[in-house]
């Protein structure tokens, strides 16, 4: 597989959309196979009132994914509108002045699409799977969607009671309750980063229809839009849809620059605190999470950190799976993670035991984070992290749906897109002394511990 890419920003496609006035568009990527055939090409178009477009032309396709990213999620709000982004995310779907509610599934149902949405503490993401000769309608119930939701006091009211049952959901979760309380004590329960994306039951039965309204005018903006087409597609065909499709309420109308970078706009890096919280939960296992301070996500070395967190608990052959539940048989499930925002992130460990298991794992836990820390992660080790990290991206790219993630979350956040070819090789460099030396530092910062479970102390 070759790639070429373009990086010359004014250079113009000669096949850019002529109804598309001002718009810029270049060619990202072009990848092609061991014959020389081309199998996908990637493509930006940047609208004037700043809305972005990316699409992956894939050959062979028959389906088509389509993602609405809007820049907004839940470290964006505060204490007054805590949860907007969640309950936002839920309104837009019960209505608009052309489509009701039903109208809306019924017509993505009746050509066998999937479609859905969620939010993360830094985004909202639309998202729609048809064949890809329903692609133009999937544009335009999303363009409706986004750019004339009626958002009605009464869908409100009518919703409030859903997301509430949500929380309710999550709160007999062990994993979200052990990730949120982690959260908590990371980053403080008045911090951005620190609050739960969906709010609480306090925040959602305050919120008024008119803190709602007022949120979605704020946010759903085209310069805090990146929309991402992946599949059987025309880029120029594509971007001609969504111009007509969001057009609605004059919502592409005027000229902007797309936002600055979220990372210009936060004042101070949020400090991750050190230290431990446990929650009492009629729940037959205990979980717990042993985390550290992370990278955040613009960090070079995050390739490195990839490679160390799939190579410690990634996958069956990880040092923290052998050791936990085949050697000694301790827990069921045990992993790593790496969660990166813009500023921040946090490495963690997360594992679910009995009980009088609890003390035991953490031990063993510590353990291999202090010898990894010392002495690193064999050749093997390294090895098989990278060929995992590898195998698995190259796998999970192989539908539309996960081009178009991709593709549009990379845009949104990083203001680009990267190429495959280009993370294979950032990957394939990590070497044993980059991994050790980022372990030393991250495993040695101070331990934040998150213990949710059955008579589990105050």
């Amino acid at each position: 597989m070759s790639t070429a890419r373009k990086a010359t920003a004014g250079q113009l496609d000669a096949d850019r959309p002529s109804a598309v006035s001002r718009a810029s568009t270049h060619t990202l990527e072009t990848v092609r196979d061991d014959t020389g055939q081309v199998t996908s090409v990637v493509r930006r178009t940047q609208l004037p009132s700043g809305l972005r477009i990316i699409t992956e032309q894939m050959t062979g396709a028959r389906s088509a994914a389509l993602g609405v990213w809007v820049g907004v999620g839940s470290r964006d709000e505060d204490a007054l509108t805590h949860g907007a982004s969640h309950f936002l995310e839920h309104v837009l779907f019960k209505g608009t002045r052309e489509r009701s509610a039903l109208d809306i599934s019924i017509q993505m149902d009746a050509v066998g699409g999937e479609f859905n949405a969620f939010t993360a503490k830094e985004y909202t993401c639309f998202h729609a799977r048809v064949l890809a000769d329903d692609l133009p309608l999937a544009v335009d119930v999303l363009g409706d969607m986004i750019t004339d939701s009626v958002i009605a006091p009464a869908d409100v009211d009518a919703e409030r009671d859903v997301i509430l049952d949500e929380i309710a959901m999550h709160d007999d979760d062990p994993d979200d309750v052990v990730q949120n309380l982690l959260a908590e004590l990371a980053w403080g329960a008045d911090g951005d980063l620190g609050r739960p994306i969906a709010g609480t039951t306090d925040s959602i039965e305050a919120m008024t229809p008119e803190q709602v309204m007022d949120f979605y005018r704020r946010h759903y903006v085209p310069a805090n839009t990146v929309i991402s087409v992946a599949g059987a597609l025309d880029h120029g065909a594509v971007v001609r849809e969504i111009e007509r499709a969001f057009a609605r309420n004059g919502w592409l109308d005027g000229t902007a620059a797309p936002l600055p970078p979220r990372h210009l706009a936060i004042e101070s890096r949020p400090l991750v605190r050190g230290g431990e919280g446990r929650v009492a939960r009629p729940f037959e296992q205990v979980n717990l999470v042993v985390g550290r301070e992370g990278l955040d996500r613009e960090d070079e070395r995050r390739f490195a950190l990839g490679v160390l967190n799939t190579a410690l608990g990634g996958g069956t052959s990880s040092r923290l799976f052998q050791e936990v539940r085949e050697i000694r048989g301790l827990a069921y499930s045990v992993y790593s993670f790496a969660s990166h925002y813009t500023d921040s992130g946090i490495f963690g460990v997360a594992v679910g035991c009995l009980p009088d298991r609890t003390d035991e794992v953490l031990a063993v836990v510590r353990e291999q984070l202090a010898l990894i820390a010392a002495e690193g992660i064999t050749a093997d080790e390294l090895a098989r992290g990278k060929g995992q990290l590898v195998g698995g991206m190259i796998l999970g790219l192989e539908d539309s749906g996960s081009r178009m993630m991709r593709s549009g979350k990379n845009e949104l956040i990083h203001g680009d897109v990267m190429g495959i070819d280009e993370v294979i090789e950032r990957i394939r460099a990590v070497t044993l002394g980059d991994v050790q030396e980022l372990a030393a530092e991250v495993f040695s910062r101070e331990e934040l511990l998150a213990v949710v479970g059955p008579e589990v102390r105050s």
